[in-house]
């Protein structure tokens, strides 16, 4: 039996591996968490879609071929240390040409939606 203790890492990892190897898609652990981090990067447009199969307890990520890429994916907050940021201090990727991914009390959401909503969180991590 394998333990994990940082799953969400995980998930990152297993994306940012295929997606070097040149692969068309991904498998990954199923949890409700990991869901809603796929629907930002779903919509931002850095996957292309994503199939949850709940009986096999996985997730089928399909990556785009065309419309925007991720060269990495890099994880900010960690189960030893989390780093939440308030409404006015939501760090910004790349200049704005990466996206940072946070988890509020509205949702997980991107950091422009969470400036224009005025609400903070836990800064999850940085796509460029």
């Amino acid at each position: 039996m394998i333990i994990m203790t940082d799953s969400i890492s995980d998930l990152f990892t297993r994306l940012n591996n295929a997606k070097l190897a040149g692969k068309k898609e991904a498998s990954i652990p199923y949890s409700k968490y990991k869901v809603l981090i796929l629907n930002v990067l779903k919509e931002e447009g850095f996957i292309e879609s994503f199939v949850e199969d709940i009986t096999n307890g996985d997730i089928l990520v399909k990556f785009s071929d065309q419309g925007r890429h991720f060269e990495k994916i890099r994880v900010i907050s960690k189960p030893g240390s989390k780093i939440y940021a308030r409404k006015n201090r939501i760090p910004r990727s790349k200049g704005g040409f990466g996206v940072v991914i946070v988890s509020t009390p509205k949702g997980v959401m991107t950091d422009s939606k969470a400036r224009r909503a005025g609400i903070g969180g836990e800064v999850v991590c940085e796509v460029y």
